[in-house]
């Protein structure tokens, strides 16, 4: 599936204690890497979450994959995915790879199929189901047999990084094509870190747009800052922009 072509003129959300960020102005091609650059607190959550369909902006607008926001919100959810998200898509500590893969797998059948998919005997469902889960590992670059107990590891048992390529490998069983990825920064060394954006590089050579999260992007992303000087007006933190109920999809 190809990427989302993503553009945005004049992107802003406002929340109850100020502008979380505001004149966000981008133009990605599809399968791009693009980075949201800023401090803790800047808006960068707010803006992965705006431009994934998950929050909707005050003023400005966004086409993601031919579908406008705030106007086509939905759409832009049905062909996004999020990894990494803090309060969104935290896995469960108890519960094993293997089970979240599982978890996963039903979900998407039970509720992102395509009819065409559905009508698929029983049989061939659950084949589609394993190549799907397949795919999403060989893409994430996890594993599962170099895991302490395989597919059997608790989430609670896994490392930073590992925990990580199983959040993006669970977004993309869905097959988006745009993936947004939240926060490459929190508990990650100059080593890991470089290695979870050569993952993501790999990600969008092979055709998905990414957004990834950071405090400093590497070079080669198409970047967009949320610094206080160029986001405008006053910024808040990411807990406050996320308390606006008006502001959620």
């Amino acid at each position: 599936m190809d990427g989302a072509h993503v553009t945005a003129e004049g992107l802003g959300l406002r929340g109850p204690r100020g502008w979380a960020f505001r004149g966000v102005t981008l133009d990605a091609e599809p399968g791009s890497l693009i980075a949201i650059e800023g401090p803790s607190g800047s808006g960068r959550t707010c803006l992965l979450l705006t431009l994934t369909g998950r929050m909707r902006p005050t003023e400005g607008v966004a086409t993601v994959g031919g579908s406008t926001l705030p106007r086509h919100m939905a759409a832009v959810r049905r062909i996004s995915a999020l990894a990494g998200v803090a309060g969104v898509t935290d896995l469960e500590p108890a519960l094993t790879a293997g089970e979240h893969l599982r978890e996963r797998a039903l979900l998407q059948h039970r509720f992102g199929d395509s009819l065409r998919e559905l009508l698929h005997p029983r049989a061939g469902r659950s084949h589609e189901a394993r190549l799907r889960v397949d795919a999403a590992l060989a893409a994430a670059g996890l594993d599962l047999e170099t895991l302490p107990k395989g597919s059997r590891t608790a989430v609670r048992d896994l490392g930073r990084v590992q925990e990580l390529r199983l959040s993006v490998a669970l977004a993309l069983i869905g097959r988006p094509r745009l993936l947004g990825v939240d926060d490459l920064d929190t508990k990650l060394s100059d080593a890991e870190r470089a290695e979870v954006w050569d993952l993501l590089r790999s990600l969008a050579r092979g055709g998905t747009t990414v957004l990834a999260v950071c405090r400093t992007a590497p070079e080669d992303c198409v970047v967009v800052s949320t610094h206080r000087d160029t986001a405008g007006g006053n910024t808040t933190s990411r807990d406050d922009a996320e308390e606006d109920a008006d502001a959620l999809a």
